[in-house]
């Protein structure tokens, strides 16, 4: 899974997710699946949707992967109120709208279809799949 080898902080503030995303255009590939909506990725989505797009491109081509879970997130145990924060249990990539999670190139596109809707699948974010301009 996809983590951070160091971070200046162990745990993080929730945040706010308002606002678009700046990476919001194909700029390696020829296809692309970009987000509609606001949400957090985990480390193991992100590693899901990649395995999909491999699996339905049988590994020709090229894919890039625009996210990266650099966001840790904590989980408390069973206990009451006043226990303070819990421990970091994984992390997340905060993914707004228009982001360009996933390219891929160096396919037909009607598999690079096929491979991004697959991968949309396995995310819990709106997306579609957009083609270079």
């Amino acid at each position: 899974m996809l983590q951070p080898s160091r971070t200046k902080y162990r745990k993080a503030f929730r945040g706010r997710m308002g606002g678009f995303s700046k990476g919001s255009s194909v700029a390696f590939g020829e296809y692309g699946l970009k987000a509609l909506q606001a949400s957090w990725v985990t480390a193991n989505q992100i590693e899901a949707a990649r395995k999909a797009i491999a699996h339905a491109t049988k590994r020709n081509g090229r894919m890039w992967v625009r996210l990266f879970p650099d966001k840790p997130f904590t989980e408390k145990g069973a206990v009451t109120m006043g226990a303070g924060k819990g421990d970091v249990k994984g992390y997340v990539c905060v993914v707004r709208p228009g982001r360009v999670m996933f390219e891929v190139s160096g396919v037909s596109e009607q598999l690079a279809n096929e491979a991004l809707r697959l991968a949309a699948a396995k995310l819990p974010v709106v997306s579609k799949v957009v083609k270079r301009q």
